[in-house]
């Protein structure tokens, strides 16, 4: 390259990099090439320049060995150059420079901007680093960019996701000079991000009355909140405004339709959701087999998985669970067994995980297989879990095989000893054998461990509440 001053170098420089970023095309050893030249140029501190280079290098991955050896060096580089590096280490594999990079800005006495900081934040907020985001909290309020409303939204989406409650993110959105539908948005979904649905139900509320109109995300959050809430009547509401407005139902907002009617009881109308979809994808397919399963219609949940794997549609971990779980709710022992062993022999691109072993044995300590689940506890390539056990125990139980039943009762007590819900189920299924002394000193053992029976709670699941009866 011919040694360029000035505009020339800017403009000859941009040049290259712009053919490179365009077209992908460039191997490291090109960039590093180009990181030499830029130096001997001296137009590694130009901003327009060194922007385009760090932009070319992000789209190749390669701003750790490319990047930072050279704009680090820098004694001060340009707020903008600095921006452009928080902003593109910001959605790489290594958030955290963000913030170290921040910190270097901070200790070059270079004085950051409003552009500085929601890609900063989102950073935070991504690596859930509370404790850096307060510190820069407070430089935003010291250098006054609090009433930069995206400046605003971003601290609100770092508190939002971050903390484990909503405290610190409402009381910022209360003191916010100016509130947008993203600023509403980000205080709705932090409520569905900490479960406080009745809150995220309230602030969609007074959005309405605050005259600011959601928008698609919005409403997939109020969608969630609803579903978590069972408040039907606001989906309801949610999904007429949809009607009204005229907005298509694309994935995420029809998903989000289906899941709460699925979850509210209502799964005909999330069927009808489903069918009035132009485009689908393989959570709206879980979505509404998942719902199907729910209300309990398992034939129609198989009938709608095996449509699902007809079209083509590749089925994920969840997809799979939903099935076998609808398989298990009603029995449908062959489906089930077929559907597993194809799961575990490769058929699908998903493994077998913990959770589809323990549908499996529910399936089977359910349909009376009390053996069949047995081994397959003993021979699955996992620690067997309390949920397994607890499942065994329904089953032996409710088939009368209660000399297996002891066997899983005591391995429960084995894993909590301090559970005094095992304990029960262990006294219980000694009384049903007749042994009436096993049974008083399964409960004597309870009293001197300090243990007392705790009606109606269990441990192992709401699904094996019935054990413990």
């Amino acid at each position: 390259m011919t040694r360029f001053r000035g505009a020339a170098a800017a403009a000859a420089a941009d040049a290259v990099l712009g053919l490179l970023a365009s077209r992908r095309c460039a191997t490291p050893s090109h960039f590093l090439q180009i990181q030499a030249q830029l130096i001997l140029h001296c137009l590694q501190s130009h901003p327009f320049v060194a922007s385009r280079f760090i932009d070319a290098c992000d789209s190749l991955g390669l701003l750790n060995t490319a990047v930072l050896p050279l704009f680090t060096r820098l004694r001060r580089p340009h707020p903008f150059i600095f921006n452009t590096l928080i902003r593109a280490f910001s959605h790489s594999k290594s958030p955290h420079v963000s913030f170290s990079l921040y910190a270097h800005m901070h200790s070059s006495s270079i004085s950051p901007n409003s552009y500085t900081f929601p890609f900063l934040l989102n950073s935070l907020a991504d690596s859930r680093d509370l404790r850096s985001g307060a510190c820069v909290h407070a430089h935003v309020v010291k250098l006054g960019h609090l009433g930069d409303v995206y400046v605003g939204n971003s601290l609100l989406h770092l508190y939002g996701s971050a903390a484990d409650d909503m405290a610190d993110c409402r009381r910022l959105f209360d003191e916010m000079p100016f509130r947008d539908v993203v600023s509403w948005t980000m205080l709705i979904t932090g409520y569905r991000n900490v479960r406080s649905f009745d809150d995220a139900l309230f602030a969609f509320e007074q959005m309405q009355y605050a005259g600011v109109e959601p928008n698609r995300v919005t409403l997939v959050n109020t969608l969630a909140a609803c579903s978590g809430h069972g408040a039907v009547e606001m989906g309801l509401w949610v999904h007429d405004f949809v009607m009204r407005r005229g907005l298509e139902l694309d994935v995420s907002l029809g998903t989000a339709l289906i899941d709460m009617y699925s979850k509210c009881g209502r799964i005909d109308e999330g069927m009808r959701v489903f069918e009035s979809m132009t485009e689908r994808n393989v959570w709206s397919w879980n979505a509404v087999i998942k719902g199907l399963a729910n209300a309990m219609r398992s034939d129609e949940a198989v009938k709608l998985f095996r449509d699902m794997v007809r079209r083509g549609i590749e089925v994920d971990d969840v997809t799979l669970l939903a099935v076998l779980s609808a398989c298990s709710h009603s029995r449908l022992i062959e489906e089930g067994r077929e559907l597993f062993d194809s799961l575990v022999n490769g058929k699908y691109r998903v493994s077998a995980s913990l959770k589809h072993y323990a549908c499996m044995v529910d399936l089977l300590a359910r349909a009376g297989c009390l053996m069949d689940a047995y081994n397959l506890i003993n021979s699955m390539p996992f620690e067997p879990t309390k949920t397994m056990w607890g499942a065994l125990v329904v089953g032996c139980r409710a088939h009368k095989h209660l000399e297996l039943g002891e066997f899983a009762a005591k391995r429960l007590v084995e894993m909590e000893p301090d559970n005094s819900a095992h304990y029960v189920v262990l006294s219980n299924v000694y009384s049903e054998m007749g042994r009436w002394n096993d049974a008083q000193q399964v409960r004597d053992l309870m009293k001197m461990r300090g243990l007392q029976k705790d009606l109606g709670y269990s441990s192992v699941g709401p699904e094996l509440m019935e054990a413990y009866s």
